[in-house]
């Protein structure tokens, strides 16, 4: 991120505590909203909502929910009746989350009362209309990553990232030219639109035998028997970047930041670009929305808190405080923002770029069994055929929509 602009916002954070202190109801005892974040980013959320309680006279209180934990503490609070007035969901999980009818339906009389909420404000694909119980936050891509000193240029096709891969990977023993996460159960998904194809049938249930899909298989395991790619599970993408074994990847801009901080001499010898392609260079629509408990004491309060996270001017800011991407509009039009080369990048990434199918439980169930099936061929032998038939008993006809 431009130093510039790092500075802007924070100038922009003190400039507007330093106002609103004045309007702060003097010796009033607050209201005050637990707010659940996920991750470890709790202590720069509180910087940001410091504004907004300043003028609101209306506290949060910041709870930080591992990603890891946060299943079980959404299935406690559902059955106890008792969580957050606030909650961050990731968009993997917000079918799942809105089937149980424990956040608060954002229509009608709520988003008249408060526009600045309304799906046409933020990217297409986050919010929907009927029925939406959430507000997109922050939104997130996948682009590639790759050595520009190690390569003459990023591949433009999936085959092109192939063939230098193998090439890379002819540099010698322990060397690699791609880096595949075993956990990732986006990265065959995207193959799978590159191929110009869908894992939704026309009756919007899961499909995955479909000859795009197919493509997609050769691809992901075509990588693993060029021994361009390393087979340890236990395998470290962000020190493999580093150290050159592993020269392209694909990741999202959350990487940028960690790559920098783990390697700053790698400065200008790294670089970021659109996924390779084919049919098509869609990537994947990810990030996180906030919600409201449907059963929260204060929601009116809660919806003031959201509409002050919605504003364009706060999720730059959240930019400048925590480096994630923002999900309105207006703020990714911002030219400040889009000045960084490597955010230009993702925003241009963004433009081509939809959600994975809303399954209820993507990450247990269908992502799970797509990752089971193509490990097994690619780790353990298992033969191609028998593993898709696995995969498709397992998956297909899965309600996506």
């Amino acid at each position: 991120m431009p130093g510039r602009f790092r500075l802007t916002i924070v100038a922009a954070i003190l400039l507007t505590v330093a106002a609103c202190s004045a309007s702060a109801p003097a010796g009033s005892g607050l209201r005050e909203l637990t707010v659940w974040i996920m991750g470890d980013s709790s202590t720069r959320f509180q910087q940001l909502v410091k504004p907004f309680t300043d003028r609101t006279g209306i506290g949060v209180d910041t709870v930080a929910i591992p990603w890891d934990s946060i299943d079980q503490k959404f299935t406690t609070a559902v059955a106890s009746g008792n969580g957050p007035d606030v909650l961050q969901i990731g968009l993997s999980k917000l079918p799942a989350f809105a089937a149980s009818k424990a956040l608060l339906t954002l229509g009608g009389q709520a988003l008249k009362e408060h526009p600045g909420l309304v799906p046409a404000n933020f990217l297409d694909g986050i919010a929907t209309g009927a029925g939406q119980v959430s507000v997109p936050w922050v939104s997130d891509t996948r682009v590639l990553f790759y050595r520009s000193d190690l390569l003459t240029g990023p591949p433009a096709t999936w085959e092109e990232l192939r063939a230098q891969a193998r090439t890379l990977a002819g540099r010698g023993q322990g060397q690699y030219g791609f880096h595949i996460p075993q956990w990732d159960t986006t990265l065959p998904v995207l193959m799978t639109w590159a191929n110009g194809g869908t894992i939704v049938d026309g009756g919007g249930t899961i499909d995955f035998d479909t000859p795009a899909f197919h493509r997609a298989v050769d691809l992901y395991t075509g990588l693993y028997t060029d021994r361009s790619v390393p087979a340890d599970l236990d395998f470290d993408q962000l020190q493999g970047f580093v150290s050159g074994v592993t020269p392209m990847l694909v990741s999202g801009p959350y990487l940028a930041g960690a790559i920098r901080a783990a390697a700053p001499d790698l400065a200008g010898k790294w670089s970021v670009a659109p996924l390779p392609g084919g049919v098509a260079r869609t990537s994947l629509l990810a990030g996180s929305n906030l919600a409201v408990w449907g059963a929260t004491d204060d929601q009116d309060g809660a919806l003031r808190l959201l509409d002050h996270l919605a504003e364009p001017r706060t999720q730059l800011t959240w930019y400048g405080l925590d480096g994630q991407l923002p999900a309105a509009k207006a703020a990714l039009d911002d030219p400040e923002l889009a000045a960084d080369p490597l955010v230009s990048i993702y925003i241009r990434q963004l433009r081509d770029a939809r959600p994975l199918p809303p399954v209820p439980n993507w990450d247990g169930e269908t992502g799970k069994a797509l990752l089971d099936a193509l490990n097994s061929i690619v780790l353990t032998g298992t033969n191609r055929d028998t593993a898709l038939r696995a995969l498709y008993a397992a998956t297909t006809g899965t309600p996506a929509a």
